[in-house]
């Protein structure tokens, strides 16, 4: 006897309050939950075993519909096809097919923003987009985050591999963790192409085998004073960030995000917080008059609290703006990190400090744990005739050579 199918009629759909399965033939039930909600399910066999797919609401899906999508599972079934597992298959082409739309820039630019605010420092934040844009958008930033495969990851690290292993290290683990996100998103499949342990490693040579001992590019302390004698004819903000970094002796992140809530001209202190600071630990930097001028210098233009504030509102000058600068003086031999190399060298050279005074100046750890538990004092004030020693040295006028004789031994 043929199986009836077209049992039920809209009518006894609607009418239809008590919990259970209705059937409208040809594996098609109406099923009644506990609150009364109706929605239509498709029940077939397979190797013995039941299974049961989920066809919509009845609010959405109406009878003739619903009928429609059960001839359909019977189609399949009659193939050998188990329909839950094609639709399984069809929305998964669906979303591959959405992701095509979506580039890895944009994958990034939303990982960036959903990660930055638990990220330690600015300058961590700013580099992320930073190398980003110079190493990787070039190569593949356009491109679906769905077509990103090994080659083109090899095709953004290989110029850099071994001619900056450090930054390369770094860019690699960045398109990792995007990817990453974006698998976790639906928005590609598969293996990470860009995962270093079993993968990459076997296609690129290790970071300390291709690692050089490469010290920063730094200026011959003697020729500080005339440095700074043509910095100071920069203009802009980030001349005067680059000048107070060199007296200071800080790095470029600890200045570009200084805050005046940190800065007290009255005592000629700034107070660095810990979250800040490379070793996580809170830094007391003394002020020299100069650096103090600038300071006044920048609170003129005071916009918000930003001590050296960028282009954009509430937020400071990018991590690229000092280096620019030099650039813009034609000292390309030169970075920023490298001053303070020029102020290590001048403090080991033309002065008889300690050097825990000159190491705690630099924010170095000093002494094995220790000396560093029997320490508790920072040294400041010896720190403070230090800096302004530095100071002096670094403005005295040109050919002032009494000016830049320094002997703070006594003092110290």
């Amino acid at each position: 006897m043929a199986r009836t199918i077209g049992k039920l009629t809209a009518l006894a759909v609607d009418k239809s309050k008590r919990r259970g399965y209705y059937g409208d033939g040809g594996g098609l039930f109406l099923q009644v939950g506990v609150s009364g909600s109706k929605s239509w399910v498709f029940r077939f066999k397979e190797a013995g075993k039941l299974h049961e797919m989920g066809l919509g609401a009845t609010h959405t899906i109406g009878l003739a519909e619903a009928r429609e999508r059960a001839r359909e599972c019977r189609r399949l079934r009659l193939d050998g096809i188990d329909p839950i597992e094609a639709r399984k298959v069809a929305r998964a082409q669906a979303r591959l097919a959405a992701a095509k739309a979506v580039t890895f820039k944009n994958c990034a630019e939303r990982y960036i923003a959903s990660h930055q605010a638990g990220w330690r420092s600015l300058a961590h934040a700013a580099q992320w987009p930073s190398t980003l844009g110079r190493y990787v958008y070039p190569v593949f930033g356009s491109l679906p985050v769905q077509a990103i495969d090994v080659g083109l990851v090899l095709k953004a690290l290989e110029p850099i591999w071994t001619a900056k292993p450090e930054t390369a290290g770094r860019v690699r683990g960045r398109i990792e963790s995007v990817l990453d996100w974006a698998t976790s998103r639906g928005y590609r499949q598969g293996d990470n192409p860009a995962r270093w342990r079993g993968h990459l490693e076997n296609l690129l040579p290790t970071k300390s085998k291709v690692r050089r001992v490469k010290h920063h590019a730094a200026l011959p302390y003697a020729e500080i004073g005339e440095f700074i004698a043509q910095l100071k004819q920069q203009e802009g903000v980030a001349a005067q960030a680059l000048e107070f970094t060199i007296l200071t002796a800080g790095r470029t992140g600890e200045v570009i995000g200084s805050r005046w809530s940190e800065i007290s001209l009255a005592e000629r202190l700034w107070t660095i917080p810990a979250e800040r600071m490379k070793a996580g630990k809170e830094h007391r930097v003394p002020l020299s008059d100069a650096a103090r001028a600038i300071l006044e210098q920048m609170q003129a233009i005071r916009q918000d609290d930003f001590v050296f504030p960028g282009g954009k509102t509430k937020r400071p000058i990018s991590n690229m703006a000092m280096a620019m600068t030099l650039r813009r003086m034609g000292r390309d031999d030169l970075t920023v990190h490298g001053f303070r190399s020029t102020f290590r060298d001048w403090a080991a050279e033309r002065t008889d400090v300690p050097r825990e005074v000159a190491e705690m100046a630099l924010a170095h750890a000093v002494g094995d744990k220790v000396e560093a538990a029997y320490r508790r004092g920072d040294l400041f004030e010896k720190r403070r005739q230090l800096m302004d020693a530095w100071s002096r040295f670094c403005t005295a006028p040109a050919g002032d050579e009494t000016a830049r004789m320094v002997s703070i031994s006594d003092a110290l």
